[in-house]
């Protein structure tokens, strides 16, 4: 009677949670565990979230000097009535792009005024030319670098999901070699190393996405203030130098 109540007692411990807790593999270990086609793919997405930040902290410095140099530019050039004065400051604020596109102007300014045969409507047109290339090169500048983002983006997950899928397919292919299809032990580590590169594919990209929208935007309002400039600049130079 003893023996059979002692029997019952080491039953009733292993079914309720004594029994030794299974191994649950950490993320490292299952980097470490993956097949290589799968730790190819997680060293892709590594580099393009590496890249990504490092974009993202770059573009973050560059534009918020733009603005701050823009704003202090401007300043100077409303509290100014001579064109020097405000070259010089121009001069002194290399990242601000309305700083650059004065520059443009005011040398094309004064190749006209050096030209005494170019006439009034010629030299208008050659200055409102040279502010488009400068508004077009300042574009293309804010917005170097900024395209990566959105290819990470549209990419990454899919990158992701091959692994998923090549993961995925070798699990069921080695479960199937095993003959043994009544434990979930053989597939599962495989399974869980497939889908953590779909999570390390999304971690990528759902930065980068949301960085290029704000980068976007961004590069648009500066480019309105270009826009802007380049209009006050030439009625400037119409009413009051070009007469």
């Amino acid at each position: 009677m003893h023996h059979v109540i002692y029997t019952w007692l080491v039953t009733f411990q292993q079914t309720n949670g004594s029994a030794p807790a299974a191994h649950i593999p950490s993320s490292l270990e299952l980097i470490a565990q993956a097949t290589v086609p799968v730790k190819i793919v997680l060293a892709i997405l590594l580099i393009f979230s590496i890249a990504c930040w490092y974009i993202i902290g770059f573009k973050w410095l560059y534009l918020r000097r733009a603005f701050d140099e823009n704003e202090s530019f401007l300043r100077v050039f409303e509290e100014t009535r001579q064109l020097n004065i405000a070259n010089d400051a121009a001069l002194q604020r290399p990242r601000s792009p309305v700083a650059q596109l004065y520059r443009a102007g005011y040398d094309e300014l004064l190749r006209v005024k050096a030209a005494a045969a170019g006439d009034e409507t010629g030299g208008i047109e050659n200055i409102e030319r040279a502010l488009r290339r400068a508004t077009s090169k300042q574009t293309t500048q804010l917005e170097s670098m900024v395209p990566f983002l959105a290819t990470t983006g549209s990419t990454a997950p899919f990158i992701g999901l091959f692994g998923t899928v090549y993961g995925i397919m070798h699990a069921f292919l080695q479960l199937s070699a095993s003959h043994d299809t009544s434990t979930i032990d053989r597939v599962g580590p495989g399974i869980a190393e497939a889908l953590f590169t779909t999570a390390v594919g999304l971690v990528a990209a759902i930065p980068a996405v949301i960085a290029y929208n704000y980068f976007i935007r961004q590069v648009r309002v500066l480019s309105t203030e270009m826009d802007v400039f380049a209009n006050d600049f030439l009625n400037i130079v119409r009413r009051h130098i070009l007469k």
